[in-house]
């Protein structure tokens, strides 16, 4: 097959990230003869050092002509002036909400191998393989009115939490249709004991129940959620829940996995085109350095695989590799828990994923 993919580096090790990603993405193609065209644009900090915008008119063309999209991470010190008019975040947010990607999909499971990398006991951790339906385009983030202001010499600050029936079914439905094909368990998390929002949310998440009699829902509090994170992560199959709650859980559950470095995600829509990035940050103190975690991001093009392009086999050939390499020893620096562990870079671990791949 033949496909284009846009490339969006952004800031910090989001380039160094980016390119291995592509690399593996090559290797798919090379060893499956598919054709992969890529195209590299701006977005974040970068975008607005080069045009003054964070998500530019060139970059938002591309993507909604591409295939699938790919990106790094965006943000740094350099732009965290909360005063700013222009931050490196409002272009990702506006890129998911131009494409109508409403439901960012992060799966999280634990390689036994790394069970010592995680500050929690290994006997937690067994077993745990979670897959978060996070709603992206509603809640707090993208509420309004928004705004700021003084009072009689008293700074106030509103933002607002709106959710449509819509937007809560649409994504609700979608994690009951991944549950089915996988233990058929989802988990609604929601605040509903205290905000009307989340009482619709629960409302409809039950209608959206009814129409899948093979799956077990039940309803978790948030807060509630978080402590069974920790303690129980095994107990989770799917878990759907809005924007900013689903956005602190998903870092949260990095914590079972040992490292940001490892995760993946999707964000899609209700077409095939869908935004594939590591959920990790810009991280600007490895930046250059050669030395930060691939694996989120070639997991990412993983799922872009799968979800965008339809090459599940390639999907999976990707992944077995990753699991190959980390049950064979191979670990940037946040992989390792003793600090006389032999440690290799980006493009050397890109390299043993692409050479398991091919294998």
């Amino acid at each position: 097959m033949h496909a284009t993919i846009v490339l969006l580096p952004g800031d910090g090790i989001g380039p160094e990230v980016v390119r291995e990603g592509r690399a593996v993405l090559e290797a798919v193609g090379a060893r499956y003869t598919h054709t992969f065209t890529f195209a590299e644009h701006a977005i974040g900090g970068a975008a607005i050092e080069a045009t003054g915008k964070p998500l530019p008119d060139a970059t938002l063309v591309a993507c909604n002509r591409a295939d699938a999209v790919l990106l790094g991470a965006v943000g740094g010190p350099r732009w965290d002036d909360p005063k700013a008019k222009r931050r490196p975040e409002q272009g990702l947010l506006a890129l998911r909400k131009a494409l109508g990607l409403y439901a960012n999909l992060r799966p999280v499971c634990v390689h036994p191998e790394l069970a010592g990398v995680s500050p929690l006991k290994a006997e937690r951790l067994e077993g745990v393989d979670v897959l978060f339906v996070r709603e992206l385009t509603g809640g707090l983030y993208f509420g309004w009115p928004r705004f700021r202001e003084e009072l009689c010499d008293r700074r106030r600050a509103v933002d607002t939490l709106e959710y449509s029936e819509g937007e809560i079914r649409r994504v609700v439905r979608l994690a009951f249709r991944l549950a089915r094909k996988r233990k058929k368990r989802v988990t609604s998390v929601d605040k509903a004991n205290v905000l009307e929002s989340s009482r619709l949310w629960r409302e409809v998440a039950c209608e959206v129940a009814a129409e899948f009699p093979d799956v077990t829902l039940e309803h978790q509090l948030v807060d509630s959620c978080a402590m069974r994170l920790v303690t129980a992560a095994r107990s989770f199959d799917v878990v759907v829940t809005e924007n900013m709650f689903g956005d602190i859980l998903t870092d949260e559950a990095a914590v079972l996995a040992g490292s940001l470095g490892l995760l993946p995600s999707a964000s899609l829509g209700d077409n095939h085109r869908g935004l594939y990035e590591p959920i990790h940050g810009s991280a600007p103190d490895l930046a250059g350095k050669n030395v930060a975690n691939p694996i989120g991001t070639i997991l990412s093009a993983a799922m872009l695989l799968r979800h965008s392009l339809g090459l599940h086999e390639e999907a999976d050939a990707v992944e077995r590799a990753v699991r190959e390499v980390i049950a064979g020893g191979a670990r940037t620096a946040d992989m390792v828990a003793e600090t006389n562990a032999k440690v290799i870079s980006t493009s050397e671990l890109g390299d043993h994923v692409r050479t398991a791949l091919a294998a």
